[in-house]
């Protein structure tokens, strides 16, 4: 969702100061919800202004090529590593430390495939990376 334009701050703005409408009658009149009013107003009160504060994003990811380059090897050298061991052995060779949710994430990225464990269901299998990957056991 896109943040309000500055103008449109501005206007709700203007016509909470002039005092001949209440903020609910401004929120109305100008296509906004009451609480953005309401929160406009305090962040206006607050920090003197009523520009949107910045967004978020485009954060770098945590391993480059070259990482997941050396994760794949790592996972072809040994394929049933656990994801904690996978992050530790990263560590070690690349100097990068990561979670194991980043080490699951990064695997999917790279398509590896899924690899059954060592400690297994009542079923007899059970998938490794399910629950980062939203896939089910397979038998």
């Amino acid at each position: 969702m896109k943040a309000y334009s500055d103008d449109l701050r501005e206007r709700v703005w203007r016509a909470c100061c002039q005092g001949a409408l209440d903020p609910s009658e401004v929120a109305e009149q100008l296509g906004v919800s009451r609480s953005f009013v309401f929160k406009l107003l305090r962040r206006y009160r607050d920090e003197g202004t009523w520009s949107a504060k910045p967004r978020g994003g485009n954060r770098r990811p945590a391993l480059g090529a070259a990482d997941l380059a050396t994760l794949r090897s790592l996972v072809h050298e040994q394929p049933d590593a656990t994801l904690a061991e996978l992050s530790q052995q990263l560590q070690e060779r690349r100097g990068v430390k990561v979670g194991v949710w980043t080490v699951c994430r990064a695997l999917t990225r790279l398509e590896l495939p899924l690899k059954k464990s060592r400690s297994t269901t009542r079923s007899g299998t059970r998938v490794v990376f399910v629950a980062c990957v939203g896939r089910t056991p397979v038998n």
